[in-house]
């Protein structure tokens, strides 16, 4: 019962601890980088050859749709076929076949970056 009442505080802490750290170790950087007189233009770099974020996006939803789909259809085929137990062949190569999508266009975007 009382476990709510712990978990989001620490939750929310966490988040917060995050950010935190962030925000100050960026801005740790940025006065170290001032002290030394160098030139802050590296946090403000203006890359012409980055993929545009939506291309990233539909690859990357795209093989994860395609991954999902076959894991419905390996599933199945472990099922029918092979006769395991629907509640371990279904989420078991669905699972496994996204993750491998989402590898696949962590691959895919990555060879998209150096093309450009």
């Amino acid at each position: 019962m009382g476990s709510e009442v712990i978990i989001a505080p620490i939750f929310f802490g966490v988040i917060f601890g995050i950010f935190y750290l962030f925000i100050s170790a960026r801005n740790k950087e940025r006065l170290a980088l001032i002290e030394k007189g160098e030139n802050a233009s590296i946090f403000f770099a203006n890359n012409q050859k980055a993929t545009p974020i939506w291309k990233v996006i539909v690859i990357n939803i795209a093989f994860l749709l395609m991954g999902i789909g076959l894991g419905i259809f390996v599933g199945g085929l472990f099922s029918d076929v092979l006769g395991m137990d629907d509640d371990i062949a279904m989420p078991g190569s669905i699972l496994f076949l996204a993750g491998l999508g989402l590898f696949l266009g962590f691959f895919f975007t990555k060879k998209l970056n150096s093309d450009a």
